[in-house]
């Protein structure tokens, strides 16, 4: 399991690079994004990753990988709003931004590795197609809920299925080779 904590940390090191830039380069403007727009932005990139693993051709010049860091960067927003509210204007600086993408990825991390003990590791047996489909059926199953104003009755909340698509994400990017 130490090679999945290590494939997991370069994976991740990837994506926080790229949020760190992009924070650079626009500031914290997504802090204005509510819950279902993060959702829809998330789904969309879900649904795009699905058309490339179905069709032969590609008439814009990205792959997977890009579509599946912004999963992973869109799912860190949407626990930093579920946990701060939304904002009218931009109010976070980089430092507290990426304080925050830390703490999530951590406890997001975490979870993987507690559920990865308990389920041995079968992701790795998984196709990144699989991987694809539970994306976007956590992306459904939080649209309901956010249809339900938030509340579940017996299911896990909004977050555990931002955490699990993070984690998913991941998994998928491990099997394309982006963490060796």
């Amino acid at each position: 399991m130490s090679d999945t904590s290590k494939q997991y940390d370069a994976v991740i090191a990837k994506c926080r690079s790229l949020f760190v830039n992009k924070m650079s380069d626009y500031g914290s403007a997504w802090r204005i994004l509510r819950l279902p727009s993060l959702t829809d932005q998330i789904f969309i990139k879900a649904q795009r990753i699905r058309s490339l693993q179905q069709n032969t051709v590609r008439k814009v010049d990205e792959g997977e990988v890009s579509e599946f860091i912004g999963i992973i960067n869109y799912c860190v927003m949407a626990l930093v709003q579920l946990d701060r509210g939304v904002v009218e204007q931009p109010d976070m600086d980089t430092k507290e931004a990426i304080e925050l993408y830390d703490h999530n990825i951590a406890t997001t991390k975490q979870l993987m590795l507690d559920k990865n003990h308990d389920y041995g590791e079968a992701w790795r047996d998984m196709r990144v197609s699989s991987l694809t489909d539970l994306i976007l059926q956590k992306l459904l199953r939080v649209k309901q809920i956010e249809d339900n104003a938030g509340k579940t009755i017996v299911s896990e909340g909004i977050d555990a299925n931002y955490q699990d698509m993070i984690n998913y994400a991941i998994f998928a990017m491990i099997h394309l080779g982006e963490a060796k």
